[in-house]
């Protein structure tokens, strides 16, 4: 459901009283758009906001949600291809679907809020760019619903409702998918049966916690006021980055086009991104893209830049200019291994020219950088499945986090 919160505001007076219904998808294989944790609400009178599929199974997701606050009993619904059918509903690019959905009635005055309702209106308070968690517990009619403030920071002993559920390895499971800024969902025990793993699937009547989480945006460094930086800063915007623009010359960072920025910054870009880290603002999501074409500034931005584990370093220049900066940093001491991890030319071979293709190209680049299974080839030049969604198991690494498009 963290997915709606920027469009939460013009639904406050129907979640707040009337009757609505929640679909979130809580399985998906295969090719599909949009990942676990995708939610859609339902209005009694057939409104929708969010989508699940981008049209494909909306429809019959609409009449399950009606049919579920008719008796007020969940629904589960499994969507695929039918080759069988053309016209059922279904997914044309050929995954799977499992979708929950939850049915929440009208409030009656004087009531206690139903525990869905009390979440999605605490969801709308925060800024939408705010870290954020929400458990939920599926397979019951009334239901849990937790929202969590500060999941990079969560413990279940924090939550007596959490606590009271979970015990053993789903309590695990569900700390690390908190702490990570993941998306999963962990199946619940039976009373006398052994700990399940965490799944895929959901049966439909069997407990499980769905559990979204959303960690501070990751932050795009952009080293260079110039018409290259004034381009790449809104096309990081677009891809959810904290964008901060750094340059040691007030007369150029100071230029109004630069406002998209969330932060712009005068200062050494060594020494800036040096006291960054220094008071604990970058991790292992931090993007570096240096624009700056001068050595003077690349240098040492670079020396220091190379020595951390951030996502991805890139800077810009010609071939020529790539191998004199190669020689300049080996000189400096820069391990080789080190260098390697560098993207530079920084940007994809899109025949990019203008600033604006150039900042395509970055992002490009930036997208495939992230994601192992990416080919950089065009899509009709290969097969099997288009959309990298993150892996089941939960993350290892607790600093990771999908960005999301929405």
């Amino acid at each position: 459901m963290l997915d709606l919160i920027p469009s939460l505001g013009p639904w406050l007076s129907r979640i707040a009283a009337r009757e609505f219904a929640v679909a979130t998808i809580v399985a998906a294989s295969g090719s599909v758009p949009r990942p676990v944790g995708t939610s859609m609400l339902v209005a009694g009178s057939g409104d929708v906001l969010g989508s699940l599929s981008g049209g494909c199974v909306e429809g019959a997701v609409v009449a399950l949600a009606l049919e579920a606050m008719d008796d007020g009993v969940p629904r589960h619904g499994s969507f695929g291809f039918s080759s069988a059918d053309a016209f059922a509903a279904g997914l044309t690019c050929g995954g799977e679907l499992g979708i929950h959905i939850q049915p929440v009635p009208a409030a009656a005055p004087g009531e206690t809020p139903h525990p869905l309702r009390a979440a999605l209106l605490q969801l709308a308070e925060p800024d939408p760019d705010h870290p954020v968690a929400l458990a939920r517990l599926l397979g019951t009619q009334g239901g849990v619903a937790v929202v969590l403030s500060d999941p990079g920071a969560f413990r279940l002993a924090a939550s007596s409702e959490l606590a009271a559920l979970l015990h053993g390895e789903p309590a695990l499971q569900v700390e690390s998918l908190v702490r990570s800024g993941g998306a999963g969902l962990v199946r619940l025990p039976e009373p006398g049966e052994c700990a399940p793993d965490r799944s895929d699937t959901h049966p439909a009547g069997g407990p499980a916690i769905l559990v979204e989480s959303r960690l501070a945006p990751p932050r795009m460094l952009v080293f260079g006021a110039n018409d290259f930086g004034a381009a790449l800063v809104p096309a990081a915007k677009l891809l959810g980055y904290h964008v901060t623009l750094v340059d040691a010359r007030p007369a150029f960072a100071s230029q109004p086009r630069f406002a998209a920025a969330d932060q712009v910054v005068t200062d050494w870009p060594h020494r800036y991104l040096a006291a960054e880290v220094a008071q604990g603002r970058t991790d292992s999501r931090t993007v570096a893209a240096v624009l700056t074409h001068d050595p003077k500034f690349d240098i040492p931005l670079l020396e220091t830049a190379l020595a951390l584990d951030l996502a991805y370093v890139g800077a810009m220049g010609s071939r020529r200019s790539h191998l004199q900066r190669v020689d300049q940093l080996l000189n400096a001491g820069v391990p080789p291994e080190r260098i390697a991890r560098l993207h530079s030319p920084i940007g994809l071979d899109l025949g990019a020219v203008t600033p604006a293709e150039v900042a395509v190209s970055v992002t490009a680049e930036l997208i495939a950088a992230r994601t192992r299974a990416a080919s950089c080839l065009p899509l009709r030049e290969t097969s099997g499945t288009i959309h990298h969604h993150p892996a089941a198991t939960a993350p290892t690494d607790l600093k990771t986090q999908e960005i999301a498009w929405t």
